[in-house]
């Protein structure tokens, strides 16, 4: 395994010298074809200048720096090499030297788009949160009951957590809002995470300034959310609470099939599984209107559209969410 990975990381910084010397070599070359573009350019005027200085007459005279015009130079060149054509016209040399250097500096900016840190990507602070997004993951209190829906911690799902931290608390775990209420990464209030708490089993008093039990809360509440809970009421009776799988419209949305499993004490749920991106971005969107209570819509399409690219962070809808994501009141 050691050798394996050792082989692996010489044959990646082989790659990555490899990439740098093109990097630099295709450099040099731009820069040697600017000067030679530089240098055709004067010669060019020079010539312009020489030729706009033969008389208009055509007969033969010297200008003033001593070159000797032909009067039948261009009849000559008529009789020799044909009439330039106007459907083809003959790149001049300055025209060739400057397509040369676009087609270098297109191929530099390729070879440095290849390296490493020159790629957009998401802000340091999610690669944090997917980390601990992994650790509150292994609870295995976080799937709904009694339908085991786990949305929120799938492979294929769970960026869900950090987009909703990257949205709502700028991925801080220490994020307190006094208007709200909100403390912590999950967007609900502590009082609400609380009575959420109580199903993890959590081995210590619930934190929600703790990102592990605010991410493991978060977990469990999208997944209450979608796939709906069986609890016990005051009386001592069984309440089933729908989700959004309960629902024949939703499941047709998500799904593409409004067939729905119906089962005595538990929430309806969605004959069919969630896997297209569409249906995947659609759902994420309700459990954001759904939990964050009086959100906008646009917060619920920035949430659907981070989730649909999740590995995609140059996407120009990610980035443009990004740039206003600072100053941006998602919550109002």
């Amino acid at each position: 395994m050691t050798t394996h990975l050792t082989e692996g990381a010489r044959s990646e910084s082989r790659r990555l010298a490899d990439l740098r010397n093109d990097a630099a070599d295709l450099e040099r070359r731009l820069s040697d074809t600017r000067l030679l573009l530089d240098r055709e350019l004067a010669e060019s005027a020079s010539g312009w200048s020489e030729e706009a200085a033969e008389p208009a007459s055509g007969y033969g005279t010297a200008s003033p720096g001593g070159r000797a015009y032909a009067r039948n130079g261009r009849t000559e060149q008529l009789v020799s090499r044909g009439r330039p054509s106007a459907y083809a016209p003959r790149l001049s040399p300055v025209r060739k030297v400057a397509i040369v250097a676009a087609v270098v500096a297109a191929a530099v900016t390729a070879v440095v788009l290849m390296l490493p840190g020159a790629k957009a990507s998401w802000p340091t602070s999610v690669s944090t949160v997917q980390a601990e997004a992994a650790r509150a993951c292994q609870n295995p209190n976080v799937m709904s009951e009694p339908g085991q829906v786990n949305f929120a911690c799938a492979k294929a799902t769970r960026q869900i957590l950090w987009v909703f931290a990257l949205l709502t608390s700028a991925d801080n775990p220490n994020f307190d809002d006094a208007r709200t209420g909100r403390i912590g990464l999950e967007p609900i209030t502590p009082a609400q995470g609380g009575e959420v708490a109580w199903s993890l089993n959590l081995h210590h008093p619930y934190s929600p300034a703790n990102p592990i039990d605010s991410l493991a809360v978060a977990a469990r509440a999208i997944n209450n959310i979608i796939g709906g809970a069986t609890f016990t009421a005051a009386s001592g009776k069984q309440v089933v609470q729908p989700g959004l799988e309960s629902h024949p419209a939703n499941c047709a949305r998500y799904t593409g099939s409004a067939a729905v499993i119906s089962r005595a004490g538990f929430p309806k749920l969605c004959a069919r599984p969630v896997t297209s991106a569409a249906g995947q971005a659609a759902l994420v969107a309700a459990v954001y209107r759904k939990w964050i209570v009086g959100a906008r819509p646009v917060a619920a399409r920035d949430a659907a559209i981070l989730f649909e690219n999740a590995n995609n962070p140059g996407s120009p809808r990610a980035q443009a969410i990004l740039r206003r994501l600072p100053n941006s009141k998602l919550l109002g």
